[in-house]
């Protein structure tokens, strides 16, 4: 079959009722809604020093938005919502929305930096929610001050405890840098030794302002390195990953919780991709690092249908990291100054 051929096979079996398919067989049944390009904290590698230029009010998403387009992507196959931001959390009406996407028949989750979790816990569980993913890049104080640019190291450390306690699976996230925290890679994970947790390792990725480049890297072979040179090979086991998941996990035999690795730039995952993002301002990205935006909002308010556009972004989609299919091509930094900082994508 000619590529022509393929694609208009795709398009067709597209047509004929797998509207979040792409053509390249992908179910995409995954939404990340980000809430807010707003955050408490200023993380090195999600923002520049000097802040982004913020949405208008006006341009970012009512709750009542966000419900009529999560009932949209629902309604085309999606059974997963993350939410995210910036900060989920600081948006005033984000109980409200949390309530509102509950009564979807979704499963639902969100990605937060854990400063304000625990006045959340009652409305967690009102809305079924199981699991978090909380961000945490060093267990040293000084360094988490370093690279967030407050200080809220104790209060996300209890909150971690805190959910744990009560009964919530947590992913601790940690963003790994090369001299900055990946002699810490043996610390987080002993942290899942008492802990139900899951520790999960990310590659640095490049946004817009985040001065990324390789020498900050810590390969996923890096990581597994530093492992095997800290425990026994027979007590390092390999966990079973699910069909969509971003992680290669393994555990420490013995151990309550386990560990992952996300990585991004050194061995993508982009064959079983099954997401979706919203911005707070109402745009879809259908990759992470593609800096193609289809504007939902706008035609939203107007009265308009939004199923072709989003129809045609699922079906826009490249194959591997908005085509940056070597590292060569994902290493040259013009492949990234036209995306938005991290912030303004939805972690």
């Amino acid at each position: 079959m000619t590529k022509l051929s393929f694609r208009s096979h795709a398009a067709k079996k597209f047509e004929e009722g797998s509207p979040l398919t792409d053509t390249f067989g992908r179910k995409h049944n995954y939404l990340r809604i980000s809430l807010t390009e707003r955050c408490n904290l200023r993380c090195t590698y999600c923002m520049p020093a000097e802040g982004i230029q913020l949405s208008p009010k006006e341009h970012i998403m009512t709750y009542e938005e966000i419900y009529t387009i999560a009932k949209k992507f629902v309604q085309m196959g999606v059974t997963k919502i993350r939410l995210t931001g910036g900060e989920p959390l600081v948006r005033k009406d984000a109980a409200l929305i949390l309530e509102k996407l509950a009564s979807l028949p979704v499963q639902l989750t969100l990605t937060t930096n854990g400063v304000i979790v625990d006045r959340f816990i009652d409305h967690f569980k009102k809305c079924g929610i199981k699991t978090l993913n909380i961000s945490l890049d060093s267990l040293h104080s000084h360094k988490n001050k370093e690279i967030t640019r407050r200080s809220y190291f104790e209060k996300v450390y209890q909150n971690i405890i805190l959910l744990v306690n009560e009964g919530f699976f947590v992913k601790v996230n940690c963003v790994l840098m090369k001299g900055f925290n990946d002699d810490e890679i043996i610390d987080f994970i002993n942290l899942s030794k008492k802990l139900p947790i899951q520790v999960r390792f990310i590659e640095f990725m490049p946004f817009d302002g985040n001065r990324w480049n390789m020498d900050k890297l810590v390969s996923l072979e890096e990581i597994l390195s530093k492992v095997r040179s800290s425990y026994k090979k027979e007590d390092i086991v390999k966990l079973e990953d699910a069909p969509n998941d971003t992680t290669k996990s393994y555990q420490i035999k013995g151990y309550q919780g386990n560990f992952a690795v996300i990585s991004s730039v050194t061995n993508p995952f982009c064959d079983g991709c099954n997401r979706i993002r919203l911005t707070a301002n109402g745009q879809i990205k259908n990759c992470l690092f593609s800096s193609k935006e289809s504007d939902l909002l706008t035609p939203l308010r107007a009265g308009k249908s939004i199923t072709p556009i989003i129809q045609k972004t699922v079906q826009s989609k490249l194959k591997i990291r908005n085509g940056m299919d070597t590292l060569d091509k994902f290493g040259q930094p013009s492949a990234h100054s036209n995306n938005r900082s991290m912030i303004a994508i939805g972690g």
